[in-house]
């Protein structure tokens, strides 16, 4: 109840500096050099102030063998540690034992008198029926009746040796497919001898040789055989070896000497090793090219074979370009191939997000799709090729898939966008039929949710927030998504004590004028809503997914809501182009990397100085890291009359020299002239703002010429910038001294402060 007090009350004030505001001048925040010492100074105060000041986030709940309770545990203030007990089936919770008893019967048989601290206990088992547990304490194993609190030493803890249901997991795809070289029916072995394909029978005779033109430079690989015995598949490679990037190592101990170090990296446009499929018949010995194009992008596919008659299989091919994905199905007895899903985009097909599920019972496959514009799930026959329905519909996002019940025919998964009432970015989780019916929300509740389930997936724990709302952890049943009990409630009280606020939900129209963009807004502890303070915002639009925090007390607000004490509004924003909305948002990212939602972004801001005058939207900085480097030079180059100062770390500034991976799925495929247009290090010559760069030397995610190419270019057109390498330093914002000196930049660029003398140690006197 206090909580909820002290956060309408600081909303109030919010409301009531704002209407006061309105009656009054409105000045720019211009700090003294005095002001800003002190504002660091309580900055780093308040940072050390904050640590370990907001208890019961989250819990690892630890299932015991009955299925029916668990155990879990709770650190709080002054770092002392309570174990609770929860019994699913009654919906009750109670300490787990007495610790003062259990201590004192562990230092009984320890013979050691054990610390005042709380006991730190990673494994205990629970027996309900014996009222006793088994525990584990510094490395050693003890059994204590908790009636009496009896103890004695054992060897080990019990095992448990349930087999628990499985709801058939998929979490990784486009696995280079594996197989035993012994035949499924055990009677023969397949190998590779001087780059070809030999057979023998395992119960002895020569072996059988299936090619005779495979080289060092073309050789076969990659055998698989048919799960009747009777083929394998294998390919005619032709190998591609990656070129190196390098980078050298400056300040190594106990040489003079720099070291060069290098490792193989794909860049946009670089060729990929092929594979041409080929089928090998065991019983007349023949060898069959399968009628099916070179496959020239990623390795050897994974296959699957037709139940009932393993004379057929699938595999799945994503076109270089990632506009065309197939699943194509070969006749192993002619050879020849047949769509079964062929799926194309005048856009991107987003590959890492492709999910499959093959159904091989019922040759079916769950697969998903952004045809209607929206990602969902679909039912195919595989027999046929056509769409038996689709599962999911409607104007919001399937974010995972969790699990699919076969039996049940029931799909389990995480969506978002579904509330109209919420943040269209919150993650709910859903139980629905493979005919798109019977649609169970398991977790109605507002906010973003995490689910853990039980190992007997009859109970599952749902910890869900919003960014500037506590944690709620509650239990459910899982057959009907009934709450049983709530287990905790985060408690911020102490963080909120220091005076530190809570990051607060912002929303404004985009480009369009309909669709709403999201972000969060960070602001000092310490503030006069008369004056006007710069913005600064944290950058990454990368498209691979959305990035603004949604989770209260998230940890990758720390740094912003660190740095607003320096007198700053700090903000992060979700613009189009990111991942997670509807196909059209994330499309205009297309071939335009250059975009990054800044049209969104911009707007966003100036909405926010709108509703709120002490945010000044003529002084604009940002910052990022990656992707957020390469978006926070963009803003400066393409946007200069809106940002003002950027500090750019480790950016992939131009997408020929990044990883190929990343860059053709949104740049594209082949590399054309939008890829230079686009680049930071052609149009450098446009900077005419503050920019610090940051680069580690090390760098092995984007290579460092990436940022050096930037300021051999600035440079070259005669501009004045700030550079930042870091000896031995990899992908990075630069660690602490980078934020420091980040920090610093933005003081003296948008305050137009000095920041402190850090040789003269101005801060400490």
């Amino acid at each position: 109840m206090k909580n909820n007090i002290r956060i309408f009350a600081f909303l109030g004030l919010f409301l009531n500096c704002n209407l006061y505001a309105q009656n009054k001048e409105i000045v720019s925040y211009q700090p003294s050099k005095s002001e800003i010492l002190e504002r660091y100074k309580k900055a780093l105060l308040l940072d050390a102030a904050v640590k370990n000041k907001v208890f019961k986030t989250s819990i690892k709940a630890r299932w015991q063998q009955d299925g029916k309770s668990f155990w879990y545990s709770n650190v709080l203030k002054d770092s002392l540690v309570e174990y609770i007990l929860v019994d699913a089936v009654k919906g009750e919770k109670s300490m787990f034992f007495d610790e003062p008893k259990l201590k004192k019967a562990l230092s009984a048989v320890v013979e050691k008198t054990l610390p005042q601290k709380s006991l730190l206990i990673d494994s205990i088992n629970y027996d309900a029926k014996a009222k006793s547990i088994a525990l584990k304490y510094d490395k050693s194993y003890y059994q204590v009746a908790l009636s009496d609190y009896s103890i004695k030493k054992i060897t080990s803890l019990p095992k448990d040796n349930t087999k628990y249901p499985s709801l058939n997991n998929q979490w990784e795809r486009w696995n280079s497919f594996k197989t035993d070289s012994i035949s499924p029916d055990k009677k023969w072995r397949a190998f590779i001898k001087e780059n070809n394909v030999f057979i023998q029978p395992i119960a002895g005779g020569e072996a059988i040789e299936f090619t005779k033109d495979g080289t060092k430079e073309k050789p076969y690989g990659s055998l698989a055989w048919a799960p009747d015995s009777k083929y394998i598949v294998g390919y005619h490679i032709t190998p591609v070896v990656d070129l190196p990037v390098h980078y050298v190592l400056s300040s190594v101990a106990n040489t003079t000497r720099g070291q060069l170090h290098s490792q193989p990296y794909k860049q946009p446009g670089d060729p990929f090793t092929t594979y041409e499929m080929y089928l090998f018949t065991i019983e007349n010995q023949k060898v069959v090219k399968v009628n099916t194009p070179v496959i020239d992008f990623f390795d050897a596919p994974e296959l699957h074979w037709r139940k009932g008659d393993a004379g057929y299989f699938t595999f799945e091919r994503v076109e270089r370009g990632h506009q065309r994905f197939r699943i194509l199905e070969v006749n192993a007895k002619t050879a020849e191939t047949r769509s079964v899903v062929d799926e194309q985009t005048k856009t991107f097909i987003y590959e890492s997000r492709l999910f499959t599920h093959y159904l091989k019972a019922s040759n079916e496959v769950v697969m998903s799709s952004e045809k209607d514009g929206w990602r969902h799930l679909y039912l195919v026959d595989v027999l046929t090729g056509k769409e038996k329905n689709q599962i999911t519909k409607g104007e919001w996002v399937v974010r995972s898939i969790d699990s699919i019940d076969e039996n049940k025919r029931e799909i389990w998964f995480s969506a978002s966008g579904m509330n109209s009432n919420e943040d269209p970015y919150y993650i709910h989780n859903y139980r629905i039929g493979f005919d798109g019916k019977k649609l169970i929300n398991l977790t109605p509740a507002k906010g973003n949710h995490t689910v853990a389930f039980s190992q007997n997936k009859q109970y599952y724990i749902d910890t869900y927030s919003e960014p500037n709302v506590a944690a709620i952890i509650a239990l459910h049943r899982t057959s009907d998504g009934k709450k049983i009990m709530d287990l905790e409630k985060s408690d911020a009280a102490a963080y909120l004590a220091t005076g530190m606020s809570l990051p607060e939900p912002f929303h404004a129209k985009g480009r369009d004028g309909v669709t709403d963009i999201w972000g969060i807004i960070c602001r000092p502890a310490e503030f006069d809503p008369n004056k006007k303070y710069p913005v600064i915002e944290s950058i990454y639009a990368g498209p691979q997914d959305s990035f603004v925090p949604k989770n209260f007390m998230d940890r990758y607000t720390t740094e912003m809501q660190s740095l607003a004490q320096l007198g700053f509004i700090v903000v992060q924003i979700d613009g189009m182009g990111t991942a997670n909305r509807s196909k059209a948002f994330h499309d205009v990212c297309w071939k335009n990397l250059k975009d990054a939602g800044f049209e969104d972004r911009i707007l966003w801001i100036k909405a926010l100085a709108q509703k709120y005058t002490y945010v000044d939207a003529s002084r604009v900085g940002l910052y990022g890291t990656s992707a957020g480097g390469q978006n926070a030079l963009g803003g400066v180059l393409f946007h200069p009359e809106f940002y003002k100062a950027a500090v750019a770390a480790c950016g992939c500034h131009d997408n020929r020299v990044d990883k190929q991976w990343w860059n053709e799925q949104w740049m594209g495929y082949p590399v054309e002239k939008h890829y230079e247009e686009q680049s930071n290090v052609v149009n450098a010559g446009k900077l005419s703002g503050d920019l610090l760069l940051i680069v580690g030397e090390a760098d092995e995610n984007v290579p460092p010429e990436s940022t050096y190419r930037v300021a051999d270019a600035l440079i070259k057109a005669g501009k004045t910038f700030e550079f930042l390498p870091l000896p031995g330093v990899g992908h990075s914002d630069g660690g602490p001294y980078g934020r420091m000196r980040k920090r610093d930049f933005f003081v003296k660029k948008l305050l137009g402060v000095d920041p402190p003398q850090r040789n003269s140690n101005e801060l400490n006197q």
